[in-house]
């Protein structure tokens, strides 16, 4: 009798640990027609497909695996690949049933069988689809009414539904502060200040406001814990966090960064996610002098060794180092890179050198140096140009984008010299054909400064980061980078606010 209690008492243990070692999703979907079924999740600002269901009878759908689920929201996606609805999956609930119904009462019907977390998040679901019917309502009673009432009264009766709404959320919080829903909804729940100071005018004090606004922005969020970033909501909240709340300066950008990073666990998948959201986001920022970021990034993170698991592929950090070295020396605040520049007057004696024909390095290596002494008289440098303002622009005769740019930037020159701006212009061809050339700046009047790379003597590419053309970059007159890689459009108005500056 023992021995059999104890085969009994082994095999349920075994069953047991097995049951705890993977996941198994039940959805009892009735009238559910689809022959697929897939159960997604969220990640960072991405969904990914965790598993397929191929065999559906009377709308019963089971996913199954030997591993268990990452903890955060999963979805039920049909076979068309439409969200039908959202769930938890947390550490001990990987054995999880769910019913429903496939109609229009889909979410009203959901019901997690012993769940009680994720029926409080069901619940959440259903009183959201409550407010917007409710708001359908309100719609319906405000035609009846003027426009002027009409506005009033739909502005009214929402403030009503947000405000009891809001107050709806805080109490599912507060039940649930402790549990995945609650790191959910501390996500979407904003932190604002109750009692309002007066600011010195009488008014409400915006700036306090916003301070208390921005100071308690990341209240209990755990960076530590992977399941941050498994739901619609953490990526929502870093880019209104950084778009609109932290100061729009890389210095700051760098620090806010910086605070967020050091929070995670090093090598996990929070710290991999951030490390190369924040990299990528500022290697391709429009906003001028935002690349410092990126520099900030590779000398901070992938230069240490800190970024080194955040690709599978380790030529990434490679590159991504060569491309923030690159960088570093033409962000806004440095001094120009130095130019050895042939004008464009000068290209007759460099043709007749014969550096222009030359098709090896080999070749203009030993050119140069047979006529260093006349070339170097040649050279063309940036501090020759004494205005207050250099403008320079890389560009090519054959750039499709650059045959429109460039007859504006030449209007733009003028009306800034008539505006006795204090600027000039030098114009910098990025090729070597010099007969085209020179025969593009007559035909076009261009009475700036033209030059090019003559003697081959500049890297432009990688000594100006001149992968593509136009490119502009504004100096002041210490030659000082103040703008780059600017539109046409932009210049008069940017030079404008750098005189501004000086006063």
């Amino acid at each position: 009798m023992n021995r059999l209690v104890l085969a009994f008492l082994l095999s349920f243990s075994f069953f047991i640990a097995k049951a705890q070692s993977g996941y198994e999703v039940t959805i009892n979907l009735k009238n559910y027609s689809d022959s697929l079924a897939y159960l997604t999740f969220y990640q960072f600002d991405k969904t990914y497909i965790k598993d397929t269901c191929r065999t559906i009878k009377n709308g019963k759908i089971i996913f199954k695996g030997k591993t268990k689920l990452d903890k955060g929201i999963y979805s039920l996606v049909g076979q068309q690949k439409n969200l039908l609805f959202d769930f938890f999956i947390e550490n001990d609930n990987q054995i999880l049933e769910i019913n429903s119904s496939a109609d229009a009462n889909m979410v009203s019907n959901l019901e997690a069988k012993n769940a009680p977390i994720l029926n409080d998040f069901f619940g959440y679901i259903k009183h959201i689809n409550e407010q917007s019917k409710k708001f359908d309502g309100i719609k319906q009673r405000a035609k009846g009414k003027s426009k002027t009432d009409s506005i009033a009264f739909i502005k009214n009766e929402r403030e009503l539904l947000d405000k009891n709404f809001k107050n709806y959320e805080n109490q599912v919080w507060e039940k649930n502060k402790n549990n995945l829903l609650g790191t959910v909804l501390n996500l979407k729940i904003d932190k604002l200040l109750k009692d309002i100071p007066k600011a010195s005018n009488g008014r409400p004090d915006s700036v306090a406001v916003f301070k208390y606004y921005k100071k308690h922005y990341w209240d209990n969020v755990n960076l530590k814990e992977d399941a941050i970033v498994k739901n619609p909501f953490f990526y929502k909240k870093l880019k209104t966090y950084f778009d609109d709340v932290v100061l729009k300066n890389p210095d700051s950008v760098a620090v806010e960064i910086d605070k967020m990073i050091v929070q995670t666990t090093p090598g996990s998948l929070v710290n991999k996610l951030l490390i190369s959201y924040f990299t990528y986001s500022y290697e391709s920022s429009k906003i001028v002098g935002f690349d410092k970021v990126f520099v900030h990034m590779a000398d901070t993170y992938f230069k240490t060794g800190k970024a080194n698991d955040v690709y599978d592929d380790h030529t990434a950090v490679d590159k991504i180092i060569k491309k923030a070295n690159r960088l570093r020396p033409l962000l806004i605040g440095a001094k120009a890179p130095e130019l050895f520049m042939i004008k464009a007057s000068d290209q007759p004696k460099m043709k007749q050198i014969g550096i222009e024909a030359s098709t090896t390095s080999e070749e203009v290596t030993k050119l140069y140096y047979a006529n260093q002494e006349v070339i170097n008289k040649l050279f063309f440098k940036l501090n020759e140009v004494t205005t207050d303002y250099t403008i320079l622009v890389f560009w090519d005769v054959d750039c499709s984008h650059c045959v429109v740019e460039i007859p504006k930037l030449l209007e733009v020159y003028h009306e800034l010299k008539k505006e006795k701006k204090p600027i000039e212009i030098i114009s910098f061809y990025t090729q070597f054909e010099g007969d085209k050339w020179l025969k593009y700046i007559d035909e076009k009047k261009l009475d700036w400064i033209n030059v090019y790379d003559g003697a081959h003597f500049n890297n432009v590419p990688e000594k100006y980061d001149v992968y593509s053309t136009p490119i502009i970059y504004i100096l002041d007159k210490n030659k000082i980078i103040k703008g780059k890689k600017i539109g046409v459009d932009q210049i008069k108005e940017f030079i404008n606010i750098l005189e501004k500056s000086k006063l």
